[in-house]
C-alpha cells in the first residue's frame, strides 16, 4: 500500500488503532475462489522439492507452470539472491519441476517491489498451463468517493492496470454497486458486454461477477484484483491470477481466512507494531520518532527534514495506548538499526504524559539503549 495511503487512514478521526490490510499468496487466493464455486486454473501448493514433484504428478498434465509464492508483484521478472533468474517458470517434465524447486525454495525472490533484501520463498505453487485466447482485467474496489464498491473491468489484462488508464483510458470500464441491492445480473451482464463477451463466455460472466461480489461482500474484502482475467481456447473463463485483500477488522470472523497469513513476508517490525495495534510505517532515516496523533506525527517528521534530519519510521501511539504498548513503541523503534537518536514528542490533551512516562521508563528498563533521546511531553 502507497505510504500517502496508510496515512490518510490514520487522519480519520474515527479511526482506532492501525489500518492494515491482509495479503494472502496466490494458492490462498485460488482456494477462497473455488470455495465460492469462482474458476481457476488448477494449482497445488508445495513446500519442499519433493511435495512439488508429487503435486506435479497428481496435476496430471503434460506441462507445470512452478510459481514462487511471494507477496510482490513483477515475480516473473525478479531474480533470487541465490543468482537464479525469474520467480515463474513453464517447464515439460516432473524431474524439471523438482529442479526448479530446488533453486527457489529457501531462497529469496527480489523484484521491483520487495527492495533490495527480497523476500523469503517458502512455497510454491504447481499449476496447469492454460491455452489462452485473450486476457481480461477485473477488480472489484471499494469506491469511497461514490460510496460503493466499483467493479472495473478493461480489455487489456495482463498488464499495469495504470498504464491502461494513461493510454487507453477507453478500455477501461466501470460499474457501481449499490451494497444494499448487490450486483445484478442485469448489472453484471452489462459490464460483461461492454468487455465484449459474447455467447456462452458471456453468461459464464455474468455468473463469475455476480459470484465475485458475493465473495467480496462475504469475506469482508477490501480489494480483489484478478489480472487477467482470460478466455481460453477450449471456452473456459478463468481468474488466471488473484490478488485479495482483506480489513483486518474482521479478523474475528474470517478465522479461516487470516489462518492464511504469512508473516514471513512481512517486515519484522511491522508484525511487532501489530501486536499493540501501533500506526507504525518504517522509513529511510536515522532519528526514531514516537508520536501521539497523525497530525502531530507528520508535523514532527516535516521538521526534523526542515532541519536535515530524517525520520526513521512514522510511529503514532494514538491516544488509547497504555505503557505496555508504549514500551513495545520502543522497542520497536531501537530495533531498527539505522536509529542513531529518539525524538518522543507527545501532546497531552490527546493521551496521559503520565502513561508515556511510565512506559519508556519500563522500556528503557528492558531495552539496552545506546543513543540519545530527546523526550518533549506537552499538557
Amino acid at each position: 500500500m502507497l505510504l500517502s495511503t496508510r496515512l490518510s487512514a490514520v487522519r480519520n478521526p474515527l479511526f482506532k488503532g492501525a489500518q492494515r490490510f491482509l495479503n494472502v499468496h496466490e494458492i490462498d487466493s485460488y482456494e477462497i475462489l473455488n470455495a465460492a464455486q469462482i474458476y481457476t486454473p488448477r494449482g497445488l501448493a508445495a513446500t519442499t522439492v519433493e511435495e512439488a514433484k508429487a503435486k506435479a504428478i497428481e496435476l496430471g498434465t503434460s506441462r507445470f507452470v512452478v510459481k514462487s509464492q511471494v507477496l510482490a508483484g513483477g515475480r516473473g521478472k525478479g531474480h533470487f539472491d541465490n543468482g537464479f533468474q525469474g520467480g515463474v517458470h513453464i517447464v515439460d517434465s516432473v524431474e524439471e519441476v523438482g529442479t526448479l524447486a530446488s533453486k527457489m525454495l529457501g531462497a529469496r525472490l527480489i523484484t521491483k517491489q520487495t527492495g533490495e533484501g527480497g523476500r523469503p520463498c517458502n512455497k510454491l505453487m504447481i499449476a496447469e498451463p492454460l491455452d489462452i485466447e485473450h486476457e481480461y482485467y477485473l477488480a472489484l474496489l471499494l469506491d469511497r468517493k461514490a460510496g460503493s464498491i466499483a467493479m472495473v473491468g478493461s480489455t487489456e489484462g495482463g498488464m499495469n492496470i495504470e498504464e491502461t488508464a494513461a493510454t487507453n483510458p477507453d478500455a477501461i470500464k466501470k460499474v457501481n454497486i449499490n451494497v444494499l441491492e448487490g450486483l445484478s445480473a442485469d448489472k453484471a451482464r452489462d459490464l460483461a458486454t461492454q468487455l465484449g463477451f459474447t455467447g456462452d463466455i458471456l453468461e459464464q460472466a455474468v455468473d463469475q461477477f455476480q459470484k465475485l461480489y458475493a465473495l467480496m461482500s462475504s469475506a469482508d474484502a477490501t480489494q480483489m484484483e484478478i489480472n487477467p482475467l482470460v478466455t481460453t481456447k477450449d471456452g473456459r473463463l478463468l481468474c488466471a491470477d488473484a490478488m485479495l485483500n482483506f480489513d483486518d477488522n474482521a479478523e474475528f470472523r474470517q478465522k479461516e481466512i487470516f489462518s492464511r497469513r504469512d508473516l514471513s513476508q512481512e517486515n519484522d517490525l511491522d508484525v511487532e507494531a501489530a501486536k499493540y495495534d501501533l500506526n507504525y510505517i518504517g522509513l529511510d532515516g536515522k532519528i526514531g520518532c514516537l508520536v501521539n496523533g497523525a497530525g502531530l506525527a507528520m508535523a514532527t517528521m516535516d521538521l526534523l527534514n526542515h532541519f536535515d534530519g530524517s525520520p526513521a519510521n512514522f510511529l503514532d501511539v494514538g491516544g488509547s495506548a497504555n505503557a505496555h504498548a508504549i514500551a513495545g513503541a520502543f522497542r520497536i523503534i531501537t530495533g531498527d538499526p539505522k536509529v542513531s537518536a529518539i525524538f518522543v514528542n507527545i501532546f497531552g490533551g490527546i493521551m496521559s504524559c503520565q502513561v508515556i512516562a511510565s512506559g519508556l521508563v519500563e522500556a528503557i528498563a528492558e531495552v539496552k539503549v545506546n543513543v540519545p533521546i530527546v523526550v518533549r511531553l506537552q499538557g
